[in-house]
């Protein structure tokens, strides 16, 4: 944990903004390591956003100043990953994934925010749309980026989109392992690793550093006790699939709450699920954005495409 503490205090060196950086302790002992920036800006609607599977908070880098100039953004390690506790989460899926939503939520009275514009990635995505079917009341605005678990899985093989190449070679290695269980058996080639399977995050993060920061705060971001992995695994049916497939579900937010998914335009997940969801929330607003040249992280392919369609949805809210 401290090799990881070193080099995500590398990375948020970086944010000119004032920032607090902490653990929220919940009233169940579980503490949520949490980074507030602009955190003196309290007359707005604060941003909260939550990153994917096997990230951390050191990932919203290009991102964080941006957001925060005109209003408080947070962003914390899901329960699980990164520098929260990791404790053990319910085998099955549901239990995990409400066990995910009870802690953001007491993560969010704890902090005392009465309502947010809730941004997630990837699986935090999946969490934020859960979250808003429970607590409809805290979210101004949902802003869904390439959200994972929402198709259902189709029955007919040849219309299942292929995932990248490094996804297939992780699953093959790892069969019925945890998803990044090579990593730990990896020890100190971890960071090596990371760069081979994927060269592209250096890439992405190269304005801001030119050495292996980022993969090595992957590599120690997933190198310990395998807690949000364990619950991610019980939640998936293969890598690209949700055992409870949120489209199933979209219908159950409140119809007052917006809508908006952003995609990047090379992404691996399947981008109609804007228009099905559409589909499942008549009088709703549900809007769609593509962002060109960007994959499945968006917001680190074109950050500042990225960040001025999030500030232009913030605006709307106040």
């Amino acid at each position: 944990m401290s090799q990881l503490k070193n080099v995500e205090a590398r990375i948020l060196q970086c944010l000119q903004n004032k920032f607090l950086a902490r653990y929220v302790s919940l009233p169940n002992h579980n503490k949520i390591w949490t980074v507030t920036v602009s955190p003196e800006l309290e007359d707005r609607t604060p941003l909260v956003m939550v990153h994917g599977f096997g990230g951390g908070v050191g990932l919203w880098i290009l991102n964080m100043d941006s957001l925060s100039t005109r209003r408080t953004v947070h962003t914390f390690d899901l329960l699980g990953f990164g520098r929260s506790s990791r404790p053990i989460f319910p085998r099955d899926a549901q239990g995990a994934e409400d066990e995910f939503v009870t802690s953001i939520e007491t993560w969010r009275e704890t902090m005392g925010i009465p309502n947010m514009i809730l941004l997630g990635h990837s699986l935090g995505g999946f969490l934020a749309t859960s979250y808003s079917i429970k607590y409809p009341e805290r979210v101004k605005h949902l802003i869904l980026v390439d959200p994972w678990g929402f198709p259902l899985r189709p029955t007919d093989p040849s219309e299942i989109r292929a995932p990248p190449t490094w996804v297939k070679a992780l699953v093959s290695v790892l069969g019925r392992s945890n998803p990044l269980a090579v990593l730990r058996v990896a020890g100190p080639w971890g960071p090596g690793l990371i760069q081979r399977f994927r060269p592209d995050f250096k890439r992405k993060f190269a304005d801001f550093f030119d050495d292996d920061t980022i993969s090595e705060y992957i590599y120690h971001c997933n190198a310990q006790n395998p807690s949000g992995e364990t619950a991610f695994k019980a939640m998936m049916e293969s890598f690209g699939w949700a055992r409870r497939p949120m489209l199933e579900r979209i219908h159950l937010i409140r119809k007052d709450v917006p809508i908006t998914m952003i995609y990047g335009a090379n992404t691996w997940i399947d981008t109609s699920t804007g228009e099905k969801v559409k589909l499942r929330r008549p009088g709703s607003y549900v809007r769609d954005v593509e962002i060109e040249g960007a994959s499945h992280h968006v917001y680190a392919d074109q950050p500042h495409i990225f960040n001025s369609v999030v500030e232009e949805i913030c605006e709307s809210v106040d």
